[in-house]
């Protein structure tokens, strides 16, 4: 948990997010979130201020911790908080998941550091602006980034497809589309 919400907001430094809004972003409680923020505030990680009753919270750019602290989580975690915000983005996209070695690792199976991202995204969203959005998220992540384009009814359907059945078969990381802040 510590690991999501570092990567969501370091690697959002220009965002201020409130604490419900990344307890939902993450799906853990706000109380949770809470303890980890004092700590992260404590620590000179995370700056935060309180507007009314709200309190804000956002990346310590300013600090020597904040380069090599977002470099670890864009290859952590980064390919979550990143390719959700990307897609969530992209008209047509219905579902999408991380599957492959990188989701397999991340669920803790035992293994390489993978050396790419591989993300099945469900739906009809252009091919152009999905070959793009690979582009643009391979460079911020330092690592390449694999889309895989199927249709809703493809991924609705029972088949004998060696692809689809190989990816239902592993682990996915569903990427949540519509919070629209990850």
């Amino acid at each position: 948990m510590q690991g999501e919400l570092l990567a969501l907001v370091l690697l959002h430094p220009e965002r201020e997010y409130g604490i419900t809004e990344l307890a939902n972003d993450i799906g853990v409680t706000p109380t949770t979130v809470l303890r980890e923020v004092d700590r992260l505030t404590r620590g000179g990680i995370l700056a935060d201020r309180r507007v009314g009753r709200s309190r804000l919270v956002k990346a310590r750019t300013d600090t020597p911790l904040y380069r090599p602290l977002s470099d670890l989580m864009s290859v952590s975690f980064g390919p979550v908080p990143v390719l959700a915000e990307a897609l969530a983005k992209l008209e047509g996209v219905r579902r999408a998941y991380v599957y492959g070695s990188w989701a397999a690792r991340y669920s803790g199976e035992p293994g390489p550091p993978p050396a790419d991202v591989d993300v099945l995204v469900v739906g009809d969203p252009d091919a152009d602006a999905l070959f793009d959005l690979a582009e643009v998220a391979s460079r911020r992540l330092r690592r390449e980034v694999n889309v895989h384009r199927i249709s809703v009814e493809a991924w609705e359907a029972r088949t004998d497809d060696p692809f689809l059945t190989s990816v239902r078969e592993r682990p996915l990381v569903e990427l949540h589309l519509g919070l629209g802040t990850m």
